[in-house]
């Protein structure tokens, strides 16, 4: 009769054992996942959501003499990751006599020098192979693969926009 009233000690220890263990392996998740699901996200979610290349006004067209390359700067936002760093960028501008320009990326599409305008005006000269591009970016001499790269420009109210830069496809003939 004895053995039916009481509840021996011996138990009640795995009843108090599971419920400590529950607790102690609840909080190790509930810590795991709580340093473990910003890890997750930083890993496989991109930090902002890419936008369509973004238009950056680089000066009035009124300045530039039609049919002589001029180098102009301006500033361009770039993401990187979580940060926006704003950097100073260059392209060579041509204005075209029925008011069009063309602006190409500042790096010789040989090696990614910068070239410059010559002096006698025969066309872009990368200093460090020779490579030799026309008014219009083709290849005239040199070891340059292909056309200067180009950027998308616009014009409003007598401004140049300058967009995303293109590399050229075409190869060298």
């Amino acid at each position: 009769m004895d053995d039916e009233r009481a509840v021996a000690p011996e138990e009640r220890k795995p009843l108090r054992r599971n419920l400590l263990l529950g607790a102690m392996f609840g909080m190790g998740a509930a810590i795991g996942t709580a340093l473990g699901l910003p890890a997750v996200i930083y890993l496989f979610f991109s930090p902002k959501s890419r936008k369509p290349s973004e238009w950056t006004e680089a000066g009035g067209i009124a300045a530039i003499p039609p049919n002589a390359p001029v180098e102009i700067a301006f500033h361009r936002k770039r993401v990187d990751g979580w940060k926006v760093v704003s950097e100073k960028t260059t392209a060579w501008v041509v204005k075209h006599p029925d008011n069009t320009v063309t602006a190409f990326g500042p790096q010789c599409t040989h090696l990614g020098c910068a070239y410059h305008w010559t002096e006698a005006g025969s066309g872009f000269l990368c200093p460090c192979h020779t490579s030799l591009f026309s008014i219009d970016g083709k290849v005239l001499s040199g070891p340059a693969p292909r056309p200067l790269d180009r950027y998308d420009t616009k014009i409003e109210a007598g401004k140049l926009f300058i967009g995303r830069l293109r590399p050229s496809v075409e190869t060298r003939a």
